[in-house]
């Protein structure tokens, strides 16, 4: 399996690896920090050995990496990869923004995730609520903006599953568990939330900036969602 380096430490910009195989232009490394397309979140790009890293991918516990073009490549090469930080970074402050949110939303009303989007440009977090409104979007916006400002340590380790699960207020999806492993990964936001999580986030809140709620949709019976973005 490859060596996630962004679970150790989300700021490595750049990184050295060994390719283990090539498919075609989908590279398998033996360590990488390109966090991958998943939970919500879109992949990291930037540049592999040379060529554009398009796309990193994870297929059970592997991760490919899809270039623009892995021609020359063969296992045993060592290669050089490095990151599009500025996308990484808003991306790290999006995904802790959302994490806060839902801890928000979810303490003051009970409402579960229902679906999630994050990218650089933009994100939206979905909620099983049947009434959520401008007014009721500001007010937990504001909710968000305080915590944020407080300066909150943002932290991961490993938990046993049954001891997370135990946790009061730890699952936070209406329609999935975490991942059915005996260690889970955890992110822990100051005293606002603690989740499974396998994502990328900021050290510490204060990097989040201004979040602003751009808008609210009605997506259904007992589905709302808000788009938010960070300034």
């Amino acid at each position: 399996m490859t060596r996630r380096i962004f679970w150790d430490d989300a700021y490595v910009k750049e990184f050295d690896a060994e390719v283990v195989s090539v498919g075609g232009d989908r590279v398998v490394l033996d360590q990488t920090a390109f966090n991958p397309r998943g939970g919500g979140l879109v992949s990291d790009t930037g540049s592999l050995g040379g060529s554009k890293m398009l796309e990193a991918v994870k297929e059970g516990e592997e991760i490919f990496h899809v270039l623009e073009t892995a021609g020359g490549l063969s296992p045993g090469d060592r290669v050089h990869g490095a990151l599009d930080w500025d996308k990484r970074h808003r991306i790290m402050r999006m995904h802790t923004t959302a994490h806060i949110l839902s801890a928000v939303v979810n303490g003051e009303t009970g409402a579960l995730i229902t679906g999630n989007q994050i990218s650089p440009g933009g994100s939206r977090v979905d909620f099983n609520l049947e009434d959520f409104d401008k007014e009721k979007m500001s007010y937990y916006i504001d909710r968000v903006n305080e915590a944020a400002a407080r300066g909150l340590e943002v932290k991961s380790f490993f938990m046993k599953r049954e001891e997370a699960l135990a946790n009061p207020g730890f699952v936070k999806l209406a329609n999935a568990m975490p991942p059915s492993l005996d260690l889970l990964r955890v992110v822990q936001i100051g005293d606002v939330d603690i989740q499974a999580d396998g994502g990328v986030h900021v050290r510490n809140t204060r990097e989040i900036g201004r979040v602003v709620g751009v808008k609210t949709e009605n997506k259904g019976k007992s589905n709302r969602r808000l788009y938010f973005t960070v300034e």
